[in-house]
């Protein structure tokens, strides 16, 4: 894709992508941010019921043909932010038994680390896959997308630094994985149109961002709207979040 090019989605029915965070029980009471984790049993009961439902979960580069309109089916896509090792050790097995691929958006310069970029939110440190893990979710089916090298707010560093953070996350994730990355997930949802343009100079060929509702026909493929699931997302909700416009009418 040019720089220039404006690709939309052009699918006959909403597509709703799911995002995750940390696949773990969830931190004390008072914790910061304590809705993004999902017990492991919720998510292998959520999967399970996708499964269920006719869904097939799938990886953003399996979507794009859906998304695109070249394709049409019962699909969702699958998503996690940041890289979180309970990735790899909960949700994995549980995807690889049920036959769904998904993305995992790493975070290039703090493999192995932690995730630092909460503390102040009061969130404990929960460990990153390191290159090693990395490959291991690739080998096992999935893919991995880039989430910048630092988990920087986009729109508080200045345009050198941003680009560096966007293009860098890519070819330092493919060299450490061998394997292409093509999808990019914008940090905390915050980005500017010069960094839409930075995303797609770089080659990725999807974005997507913390803005709420299933993916609908003109919504640009570098600014693709997702579906939050979190810690009290029952099988019901699950089911009217992506069978209704329950999240459509949360657009921003």
């Amino acid at each position: 894709m040019t720089s220039t090019e404006t690709l939309t989605v052009q699918s006959r029915s909403p597509v709703p992508i799911l995002t995750f965070h940390q696949i773990a029980p969830a931190p004390e009471k008072g914790t910061g941010f304590r809705s993004l984790s999902v017990a492991p049993e919720l998510f292998e009961r959520q999967m399970a019921f996708l499964e269920a439902l006719g869904y097939q979960g799938l990886s953003m580069t399996a979507l794009q043909p859906y998304l695109r309109g070249e394709r049409n089916g019962k699909v969702v896509g699958i998503t996690f932010d940041d890289g979180y090792l309970n990735n790899l050790t909960h949700a994995l097995p549980v995807l690889q038994q049920i036959g769904f691929s998904s993305t995992c958006y790493a975070i290039s310069a703090m493999l192995g680390q932690a995730n630092s970029w909460d503390r102040h939110n009061g969130v404990p440190p929960s460990e990153l896959m390191s290159a090693a893990h990395l490959r291991q979710w690739v080998a096992g089916g999935q893919e991995v997308g880039a989430h910048t090298r630092h988990h920087v707010r986009l729109t508080e560093v200045d345009a050198t630094t941003a680009q560096e953070e966007i293009a860098r996350s890519k070819t330092e994730l493919e060299q450490l994985t061998g394997a292409s990355v093509s999808h990019f997930c914008y940090p905390y949802g915050q980005y500017t149109s010069e960094h839409v343009l930075m995303v797609a100079q770089a080659g990725y060929e999807t974005a997507t961002t913390t803005q709420r509702s299933r993916c609908q026909t003109g919504d640009s493929l570098l600014e693709l709207p997702r579906v939050p699931v979190l810690r009290r997302t029952s099988r019901a909700l699950l089911w009217w979040k992506l069978a209704s416009s329950y999240e459509d009418q949360r657009r921003a």
